[in-house]
């Protein structure tokens, strides 16, 4: 059983996590159950699964929660790109979190990888 804080693809998704918080506390109060909630829960389901994943016995079932952080950070990029369209977020800021996003989903890839090998 590792430590979770220690993987670097861990710390990544959970400072992600933190600028998306910040960046959707600007959300209109109308988009708070809806696009704010959904952002916030795809984010923070990355780091909380590879967390979980950690937890679990044997690299299967840490690949299988790798996997399922990847599908959240695919639904994040486009709630992302999404906010951006509708003007929500600024186009810089969209940017910045989108490659943030991508980075994670890179390292979750390459995770995976290793885990199944």
């Amino acid at each position: 059983m590792k430590d979770f804080r220690e993987l670097q693809v861990w710390q990544k998704a959970h400072q992600l996590t933190l600028a998306v918080y910040q960046v959707t506390a600007g959300f209109p109060r109308e988009e708070r159950y809806g696009l704010t909630s959904q952002i916030r829960r795809s984010c923070s389901s990355i780091p909380a699964n590879v967390a979980e994943g950690c937890g679990r016995r044997g690299d299967a079932e840490f690949a299988r929660f790798c996997s399922i952080a990847m599908g959240s950070a695919s639904e994040l990029e486009y709630h992302l790109l999404l906010s951006r369209d509708l003007k929500l977020i600024k186009p810089a800021d969209h940017v910045e979190l989108a490659q943030r996003t991508i980075e994670v989903k890179r390292m979750l890839s390459v995770l995976m990888q290793k885990l199944s090998a």
